[in-house]
């Protein structure tokens, strides 16, 4: 990418978009195109036709995505299909419209098969049934990756599709009702240090294993993969490293400085017992993380202790 290209980055505002952007400046490029959705709505094709003729990027990152945690994907699943087949159909379809040099697409882990050999390699897509409760996000995340596929079959587009996993860091959800693991052990110890609560409850018994990369080092990967891959294939993103979600929290708690009690539910679900991407394929195209998980979350903690009363009134307490 030439440091003066216009590069647009859909879904800036989310925690992945927003750390494509920070790289981005850090390795330069100053002619980085940014919309709100209330500035485009991805979902209307003549919208994004629109704003593609009049801005003409020249390299796109389709990071927008209407995203949410297992009760959300359950209960809204017309939702989640529609809104995210067209946000990926009028994004990459304006792209080739319009010319774009090259395009990457970001999918989700939930693509795999909830029965899939570990750790997950590329080639096990479509290989067996989805995860039921996701299943529509899954769906819409795999028309994407197809999407570029073909487009680049048919018509020689460089349009490729990177699978991240586990994401943490800055502009997290912290939304104790929809988010993930990682950011509701956040609040949660850091809540309870506050209030001086003597337990926290965790779901579950904390055997799960669990891979996590934080957003700067996926963006890091992202800005590898448009300088150097033009492959057909889709790409795995992720640490390659697994944690047992009860030293997740012990890691967490420590950073925190909680010094109270961790209680198990284990009348609740564990989830999937395991979940690692195999990046062996990263690995070999010359990519490596480089942030270490407890260093990850030490500043991702300090972040949100410091800015914690922001944060928090954006979610219901």
């Amino acid at each position: 990418m030439e440091k003066n290209a216009k590069i647009y980055v859909a879904g800036h505002n989310g925690m992945v978009g927003s750390a494509i952007v920070r790289k981005l400046k850090a390795e330069g490029f100053s002619n980085i195109l940014t919309a709100s959705s209330k500035e485009l709505n991805l979902i209307n094709q003549a919208d994004v036709n629109a704003w593609f003729e009049a801005n003409k990027p020249e390299y796109v990152f389709v990071a927008a995505a209407k995203v949410g945690g297992i009760q959300a994907n359950n209960i809204y699943r017309a939702d989640f299909l529609y809104q995210n087949l067209m946000i990926e159909c009028n994004t990459i379809h304006a792209s080739f419209e319009h010319k774009v040099k090259k395009l990457l697409f970001l999918g989700s882990t939930c693509i795999y098969p909830k029965m899939a050999p570990q750790p997950l390699n590329e080639s096990y897509l479509l290989s067996g049934f989805l995860e039921e409760t996701n299943e529509p996000y899954a769906i819409a995340k795999i028309a994407g990756i197809k999407l570029c596929e073909s487009y680049k079959r048919q018509y020689g587009c460089d349009f490729i599709s990177a699978m991240p996993t586990n994401l943490y860091g800055p502009n997290d959800n912290y939304d104790l009702n929809n988010s993930h693991v990682l950011p509701a052990l956040i609040r949660k110890f850091h809540e309870a240090k506050l209030n001086n609560v003597p337990q926290v409850v965790m779901w579950g018994s904390g055997s799960p294993f669990r891979e996590f990369l934080h957003a700067d080092d996926l963006a890091s990967a992202l800005y590898f993969l448009m300088q150097n891959y033009s492959g057909e294939e889709f790409v795995n993103c992720g640490s390659g490293d697994e944690i047992t979600i009860k030293d997740l929290a012990l890691l967490i708690k420590d950073i925190v400085g909680y010094e109270g009690e961790i209680i198990h539910d284990t009348t609740k679900p564990d989830g999937t017992p395991r979940k690692l991407t195999d990046v062996s394929k990263l690995h070999s195209l010359g990519w490596k993380h480089t942030i270490d998980l407890k260093d990850g979350i030490a500043k991702v903690y300090m972040d949100f202790a410091e800015n914690y009363e922001a944060i928090v009134s954006k979610y219901k307490v």
